[in-house]
């Protein structure tokens, strides 16, 4: 939970930046192929020690890879590609169903179907919904199903990377994202290749500066700590950490950008919040997980 939490708050003051001083003003695919492809540095020297110490299987490294490629290419492919139909608000409203899926996903795998993981979830959504609805103009179909997709594609990634760890707890984490960051940097690439606007890159030292945080940082470290911390806490709990991005997201625009938000709206949404956190911790953990320890989940997946 720990590491979740500080993630949550180095990827709010990270969204603050991207809105400030990249968005609009360079190409969103070359963003998404420099992020992964310096996350993919940063962790290449542990591929080298995988490979010398053939400490990952080539069907686990696949797995790595694919899973890379799920939850961080084909995710950030579907979300920017829904600017093109959508505007940003509607684009960031149509996000919150993260949590709603992560337990759908992880429920099929399982074949068990756990109502209160599902309640809890939705009250996150809703209380998502609530902080951050603007009037928007009649959506997309097509922009709709594209953010969905990049929701569906990052859910995936979240439960197969937990699952595939859980049932491998000899594998070491950081050796498993080094060829996880590798199939991200692979499709992330491919997107530039054949999507990206070569006349939209950065123009001054801070947008650059601020693309090698987002890249060694928000990405390389934030995506790390995030998948290690989920494989720490119940799937429900991933679930409900994936929408609290929302509310840290707007104290940073109010603390450091003096931007105004609805009073009422932030009251709302952080209560259904806390319902959301209250009936998954007093009901749906002891009802799914029963023997739960403090710190891990020992029920095998």
């Amino acid at each position: 939970m720990f590491y979740l939490c500080c993630v949550s708050i180095l990827w709010a003051v990270s969204f603050s930046f991207i809105g400030v001083y990249l968005a609009g003003q360079v190409d969103p695919w070359f963003c998404i192929a420099v992020r992964l492809s310096l996350a993919a540095g940063l962790f290449f020297p542990f591929l080298i020690k995988s490979i010398r110490t053939k400490h990952l299987t080539p069907w686990q490294c696949g797995q790595m890879m694919s899973i890379g490629a799920i939850q961080l290419g084909c995710m950030y492919g579907f979300y920017y590609h829904s600017f093109l139909y959508c505007t940003v608000p509607l684009v960031l409203l149509a996000t919150i169903l993260t949590p709603f899926y992560i337990v759908l996903i992880d429920n099929l795998f399982t074949k068990q179907f756990k109502p209160w993981m599902f309640i809890s979830a939705l009250l996150t959504c809703l209380a998502a919904y609530v902080m951050r609805y603007t009037p928007v103009e009649t959506p997309s179909l097509m922009g709709l199903l594209l953010v969905q997709g990049a929701n569906i594609a990052f859910a995936s990634g979240q439960v197969m990377y937990n699952r595939v760890m859980r049932t491998n707890p000899h594998i070491l984490q950081h050796q498993a994202m080094s060829w996880f960051y590798i199939g991200a940097c692979l499709c992330g690439l491919g997107c530039w290749f054949t999507l990206g606007d070569t006349s939209a890159l950065p123009t001054n030292s801070l947008q650059w500066g601020l693309l090698v945080y987002l890249g060694l940082v928000a990405s390389g470290i934030g995506y790390f700590l995030w998948n290690k911390g989920i494989t720490q806490v119940t799937i429900g709990t991933t679930a409900l950490m994936n929408n609290a991005v929302i509310p840290l997201g707007i104290l940073v625009h109010i603390l450091f950008w003096g931007q105004s938000f609805a009073m009422e709206q932030i009251l709302i949404g952080g209560s259904l919040f806390l319902l959301g956190f209250t009936l998954h911790y007093g009901i749906a953990l002891p009802q799914s997980y029963p023997q739960v320890t403090s710190k891990f989940i020992h029920k095998p997946l």
